[in-house]
């Protein structure tokens, strides 16, 4: 890790801490992804908690052809896990001078001693003991993080900031979940709708990457761990008071409420 490197892993991990927005990027932008996950990899060990999952996000053309992959990863810490069943409304927190978006997503859990990365969705769906709805709190201190590149979000932990866990998808094994039709309503208002088909090769290709991402990172594996698999009707932003609401058709509905980050 160079300096300038550390100084952005420093700058984010004390911002986030400090629940300070950040006008400017804190450095030097990562150059690839080697390098973004390297400032990623040194953030989490500056920050301390402990890492119970992950999001997987998309890297959209034409980057993704330049970068040579098409999702990124950030880590979900212990702490910003929710429970979102039984009607409960959790209150999530944002950076509000930063940035702060909300997405309709599955959650698959990957049980506790898995060893190699999968070859392919079908693998990957044999190491799954659990899967869920959800949402994802994307939310960053420094409000440029979406704009200015997967590089610059994979710096500060993938622009992740929470996660709400909603009902257990009981049957999972026996649907497909790319046909599950899923509808993000804010403020009583639709501005989202689409299946999971659209998401490259799914959620279990969502879990192949996402092993393989931590096994080129010489990430310790075998644990169990949250996989928040990516956004299936897109990256909603929002603002502080606002109430999200995601509906899978056939399965129920997870919600949220946006509050302020406050300093930890």
């Amino acid at each position: 890790m160079d300096a300038s490197g550390d100084q952005v892993a420093q700058a984010f991990v004390e911002a986030r801490r400090r629940a300070e927005a950040l006008s400017d990027f804190p450095g030097e932008r990562p150059r690839d992804l080697a390098q973004a996950y390297r400032i990623q990899d040194r953030a989490i060990t500056l920050d301390g908690r402990s890492v119970v999952g992950w999001k997987v996000g998309r890297i959209n053309p034409p980057l993704d052809a330049q970068l040579g992959r098409n999702r990124l990863a950030g880590p979900t810490f212990a702490d910003t896990v929710v429970s979102g069943e039984n009607g409960v409304e959790p209150a999530m927190p944002i950076y509000a001078e930063g940035f702060a978006a909300v997405e309709a997503e599955f959650m698959l859990h990957v049980r506790e001693g898995w060893k190699d990365a999968p070859d392919d969705p079908t693998a990957a769906a044999a190491l799954v003991d659990d899967v869920r709805i959800g949402l994802e709190i994307a939310s960053s201190p420094y409000p440029g993080i979406n704009s200015d590149g997967p590089l610059v979000t994979i710096s500060d932990f993938g622009n992740n900031s929470g996660l709400v866990l909603g009902p257990r998808i009981d049957d999972w094994a026996a649907r497909d979940l790319n046909a599950i039709m899923v509808t993000m309503i804010v403020d009583g208002v639709q501005i989202g709708q689409a299946t999971a088909a659209s998401m490259l090769d799914g959620p279990f290709g969502a879990v192949c990457f996402l092993l393989g991402n931590l096994a080129e990172r010489g990430v310790d594996v075998g644990a169990p761990l949250w996989i928040s698999t990516g956004a299936v009707t897109g990256v909603h932003e929002v603002t502080l008071g606002q109430r999200a609401g995601a509906f899978f058709d056939g399965i129920g509905s997870v919600r949220c409420r946006i509050g302020e980050m406050t300093p930890r």
